[in-house]
C-alpha cells in the first residue's frame, strides 16, 4: 500500500514543476491525502470525489494526465532551455529527480488509493498507463523549434488584448489548396516565409491591390500551412502597432518563427500611428529580430489617405512632405499586387471552388450565372467567386 502522506510531501518538494502545485490534478491529490491523513471518513470521501472529478475532466487516466501537465508547464528550466541559457548541473539533476518521482506519482492507482479510506461505497477508478517521463520530456524539449511551447504549443494564431498575446481558439481554416489564381503572388509570399523558417533573410511584406482579392486569406492560409514547421501568427492593430517593439523584444528569443500580421493598413496625414510603423520598418536602436517579419494588407499603395491640400497645405517643404506620406510601403522589402482578376481568372477560380464545394452544376450555366452574381455585387473578385459558390451550394441555380 502507497505511503499517501510521503507522496504529498515529495509532491510538495517540486521546485522546477513547482506550478503544478497550484491547478489540476496535482493540487487535488494534494487536497486528498490532507483530508486522509486527518483520518476523517467524509472529507476523503469528498476529496478523493474532487480529485477523481478533476482527473475525469480531461482524461480518466492518471499517467496521461501528469504528463500532459508536465509538458504543458511553462517554467525557468524550460525558459533558460530555449533562451539557450547556461544551466548548471545542480539544476539538470533537479530536473532529473523530479521527473523521476511524477513518473512515480502516475502510477499511484485508484485501489491504492481506497485502502486509505474506511468507505464501503462506490468511488470512481481511473487508469495508469506508464511513460518514461525523462525521454518524454527530452523528446518535447527536441521538437520546439517546431512544435513550441506553452500556449506556442497549442495554437498557432493570435491576437493582442491589453498588451498581452491572446490566442484564436477558432481560426479561419483557409488552406492553400483552396485558394486559385494568384499563383505568382502567392509563389511569392511563400518563398519569403521559407526563407523565414529556414533562418535566412525574409522581408517585411505588403500586400497590396483591390479589395476581395485574398491578400488577407493568402496570409492565413500560409501561416497555416507551415504552423507544424514552427510558424505562429499574431494578428496586430492598427492601433496597437506602438506595442509591437515590446513583442519583438518577448519573441526575440523564442525558437518559433512569427508573422506580425497588420490587416486593411491605412493612415492619414496626421496619424500617430505613421510613425510606430516606420520606426519599426526601418529599424530603431534595437535590431529586428530575425525569427519574424511584418506582413500586412492594404487597399492603398502608398497606405496613406492623400488629398490634394496635401499638396496645396501651408508646409514651406511641401514635395518633402508628400514624400514622406508617400514612400512609407517602400520600405517594406516585398510589395506584392493583388489586382482584380480578368474574366477569364475570375471563372477559372469559380471552376476551381466548384470542384472544391463539389458543385456539379452545368460549367457554361455556372459560368453565365457567377457573371450575373459579379455585376449585381461590384464586379468580380475571388471573394465573390466564394460567395457565388456558397450561394449555389445552399440554394443551387436559380
Amino acid at each position: 500500500m502507497i505511503d499517501l502522506e510521503n507522496t504529498a510531501l515529495q509532491l510538495r518538494s517540486l521546485t522546477i514543476f513547482r506550478g503544478l502545485l497550484k491547478t489540476g490534478v496535482i493540487r487535488s491529490f494534494l487536497q486528498l491525502a490532507d483530508a486522509v491523513s486527518g483520518g476523517d471518513t467524509a472529507r476523503s470521501v469528498s476529496g478523493y470525489a474532487a480529485f477523481a472529478e478533476s482527473l475525469y475532466r480531461h482524461t480518466p487516466d492518471l499517467g496521461d494526465a501528469v504528463l500532459s501537465a508536465v509538458l504543458g508547464d511553462e517554467n525557468f528550466y524550460l525558459l533558460k532551455y530555449v533562451r539557450k541559457e547556461k544551466i548548471g548541473s545542480a539544476m539538470q539533476q533537479c530536473l532529473k529527480n523530479e521527473l523521476a518521482m511524477l513518473e512515480r506519482f502516475s502510477m499511484v492507482s485508484s485501489s491504492d488509493v481506497k485502502k486509505h479510506i474506511a468507505y464501503g461505497g462506490f468511488l470512481a477508478d481511473w487508469a495508469n498507463t506508464p511513460h518514461d517521463f525523462t525521454a518524454a520530456y527530452q523528446d518535447y524539449l527536441d521538437h520546439i523549434p517546431t512544435n513550441g511551447y506553452g500556449i506556442f504549443a497549442r495554437h498557432h494564431i493570435f491576437t493582442v488584448e491589453n498588451r498581452k498575446l491572446v490566442p484564436v481558439l477558432h481560426p479561419d481554416e483557409t488552406s492553400l489548396s483552396q485558394l486559385s489564381g494568384y499563383e505568382y503572388e502567392r509563389k511569392c509570399v511563400v518563398d519569403n516565409t521559407r526563407a523565414l523558417l529556414d533562418g535566412k533573410p525574409a522581408a517585411n511584406v505588403l500586400l497590396y491591390g483591390d479589395s476581395g482579392t485574398g491578400k488577407s486569406s493568402t496570409v492565413k492560409a500560409v501561416a497555416s500551412e507551415f504552423a507544424p514547421r514552427g510558424l505562429r501568427l499574431i494578428e496586430i492593430k492598427k492601433n496597437q502597432l506602438r506595442d509591437i517593439p515590446a513583442l519583438m523584444d518577448s519573441l526575440g528569443k523564442n525558437p518559433l518563427k512569427f508573422i506580425l500580421f497588420i490587416d486593411d493598413l491605412s493612415f492619414t496625414r496626421d496619424d500617430d500611428d505613421f510613425g510606430a510603423l516606420k520606426a519599426i520598418l526601418e529599424g530603431s536602436v534595437s535590431a529586428r529580430a530575425k525569427n519574424l517579419a511584418v506582413y500586412a494588407t492594404s487597399n492603398r499603395r502608398h497606405l496613406v489617405r492623400e488629398s490634394f491640400s496635401d499638396r496645396e497645405g501651408d508646409d514651406v517643404h511641401v514635395n518633402d512632405t508628400v514624400q514622406q506620406l508617400t514612400s512609407l510601403s517602400d520600405r517594406f522589402g516585398l510589395t506584392i499586387t493583388f489586382w482584380r482578376p480578368s474574366r477569364a481568372q475570375y471563372l477559372s477560380i469559380v471552376e476551381h471552388l466548384a470542384a472544391f464545394y463539389d458543385v456539379g452544376a452545368n460549367q457554361e450555366e455556372l459560368f453565365r450565372q457567377a457573371e450575373i452574381y459579379a455585376l449585381e455585387r461590384g464586379g468580380r473578385s475571388p471573394r465573390v467567386a466564394k460567395q457565388f459558390l456558397e450561394h449555389v451550394q445552399s440554394v443551387g441555380l436559380s
